[in-house]
């Protein structure tokens, strides 16, 4: 059976590929929802319909919940066409004021868990399926004040554009996709409210319908990397062709 398996599935993004996914590819039988809001992921598997999303409240950032995914992929074997790791968070501050667990957990679900679940799914994916990474734009340079952010996102975009080297010989694409901010529930998780970064209070925003409805397509076509608007494509061109010691005074939050 073909299915997809989103995590981060319960909100934001990841409801918004959840919702696309359902709704375009009629081929893939059953989308795997991973996220710890039962009761979130459970909503939206009724609202679907037909049976089409399965809730799998799984908390990533605990070990045992790698060998529930690896148990289930076992015992069911399906084919998996699509794999989107968005689950993530982020946190608004300096460092050394930030408190130890929070940024601890943050790598844990940024780069370990995504890792780990990349490792459990790939074997059961074949030619033509793809892997999206959700990223960021504080991939391309340091952030100051969300240090350990930009710093993890750093290794999903190195990560991404290295896996997709190695699968391209399999037919396996792996997209990794770089948005802006977006108005969900990220902002609020991560003390971003009004008038806490001008950064932020100033930057346009991404919207997550377009962001997930786009990536798909690029990803089905076999592309890389996927940054919407131009604002954030110049921003790009501009880590790369300058210092980061003065990109860091453009990007600061």
């Amino acid at each position: 059976m073909k299915i997809a398996i989103i995590t981060g599935a319960s909100s934001g993004l990841g409801e918004q590929y959840l919702r696309h996914i359902v709704r375009l590819y009629p081929d893939v039988k059953a989308v795997w929802a991973i996220a710890r809001r039962q009761e979130r992921l459970q909503a939206l598997a009724e609202e679907c319909g037909e049976g089409r999303v399965v809730p799998f409240p799984l908390d990533l950032i605990s070990y045992d919940s790698y060998d529930a995914l690896k148990q289930r992929l076992e015992a069911e074997r399906p084919e998996v066409a699509i794999l989107i790791n968005n689950a993530g968070y982020g946190t608004l501050g300096n460092f050394d004021e930030m408190e130890l667990l929070s940024q601890a957990r943050m790598v844990d679900l940024n780069n370990r868990a995504l890792t780990a679940v990349t490792s459990a799914v790939l074997p059961y994916m074949s030619k033509g399926s793809f892997i999206i990474n959700v990223c960021s734009i504080a991939a391309f340079a340091p952030n100051p004040r969300m240090t350990v952010y930009c710093s993890s996102k750093a290794y999903v975009y190195s990560f991404s554009k290295s896996l997709r080297f190695e699968l391209k010989n399999r037919g396996i694409n792996v997209l990794v996709v770089c948005p802006g901010p977006m108005d969900t529930e990220f902002l609020p998780v991560a003390g971003i409210g009004k008038g806490s970064s001008h950064t932020f209070d100033t930057l346009p925003r991404c919207n997550p319908v377009t962001v997930a409805e786009r990536s798909l397509k690029r990803a089905a076509a076999g592309k890389g990397k996927y940054t919407p608007r131009f604002f954030y494509k110049l921003y790009h061109l501009l880590s790369n062709l300058l210092p980061h010691a003065l990109v860091m005074h453009m990007s600061k939050t």
